[in-house]
């Protein structure tokens, strides 16, 4: 089942209580594939980068078995950068520096292996980019997952609906849904986004696990508790993808798969936060992941007795 991955690949420097990096390798779109990739070997990404972005980050991507066909390459300027600081949380942070550089005139141009995915991420773009590539498809996919965030509901909103109406799945954190809605109640506002269009939808709640739902249920999952948290960067993005790639790995979109597909994503975030930025991802084994997900089983499976009156 091939994928397309919509978003950023970037340079990131990052700060935590812990440590702190240079630019190292970020991006949506590189957390997303990488994840996914783990589960679909046909994993085809569509993002831009300057001539300043290294061969050797080019050349990891590619060893994961992303395919780059379109990937834009702007020889003569700069890759996406960003900079942020995080608290002694780990779950608030300060952006210290974004710098847009070739994202700033992205045109996403899908090339012709592309333009029938069986699924398609859009990664956390401008609306305007999601659009555009929604234009692009020969077909619908089979499913279609967005991610977005609380800058689109303040800059762009009438484009960022037009996008939700098209897509099955939307993914936001627990703010967005509320600043999307006006609802502080989480299930009356998964209940007003399921009407703007999408079938499902991912509330993500980060150390608090994340919330799927569709119009008749409601699942929740955990997330894992971790010793150690080196870094969250991009956690949200490898939830995503590690979603995606359980869901086309087993053909199956019903609500029941997406609650395991919740459960890999969860599993595949947990590796993520333990190192700095795409590190965790890296020579991971299948091996590894499973016993991850029975991490996650062994959290949440119990027996009980009811007792009635």
């Amino acid at each position: 089942m091939s994928i397309v991955v919509v978003g950023t690949v970037a340079f990131d420097k990052i700060e935590t209580p812990f440590d702190r990096t240079e630019r190292i390798l970020g991006g949506a779109a590189t957390y997303i594939g990488l994840a996914a990739s783990q589960f679909a070997e046909n994993v085809n990404l569509v993002s831009v980068i300057g001539g300043d972005f290294p061969e050797e980050y080019i050349s990891l991507l590619r060893n994961n078995h992303i395919n780059l066909d379109g990937l834009q390459v702007k020889p003569e300027g700069k890759s996406f950068y960003w900079s942020g600081r995080y608290h002694a949380d780990m779950n608030s942070r300060d952006t210290l520096v974004t710098e847009l550089n070739v994202l700033a005139d992205f045109e996403p141009i899908l090339p012709e292996s592309y333009q029938s995915p069986e699924f398609l991420v859009l990664g956390n773009l401008t609306p305007r980019v999601q659009l555009r590539v929604l234009e692009q498809l020969k077909r619908r996919p089979r499913l279609i997952v967005m991610d977005t965030m609380n800058f689109w509901m303040d800059t762009a909103w009438d484009e960022l609906l037009s996008v939700i109406a098209k897509v099955d799945v939307l993914t936001v954190n627990d703010g967005e849904a509320r600043q999307l809605t006006g609802e502080y109640s989480l299930v009356k506002a998964a209940q007003k986004i399921l009407t703007m269009g999408p079938k499902f939808l991912v509330i993500k709640k980060g150390e608090h696990g994340a919330l799927l739902f569709n119009k008749e249920s409601v699942f929740f999952a955990p997330a894992l508790p971790l010793e150690e948290v080196f870094d969250p960067t991009g956690a949200g993005d490898t939830f995503a993808g590690g979603f995606i790639g359980h869901l086309a790995r087993t053909k199956d979109i019903s609500f029941d798969n997406l609650k395991n597909a919740i459960i890999y994503g969860s599993a595949m975030a947990s590796f993520a936060v333990e190192k700095f930025g795409t590190e965790g991802l890296v020579g991971l084994t299948h091996q590894m992941i499973d016993e991850r997900v029975r991490l996650f089983v062994d959290l949440v499976q119990f027996d009980i007795s009811l007792v009635s009156k």
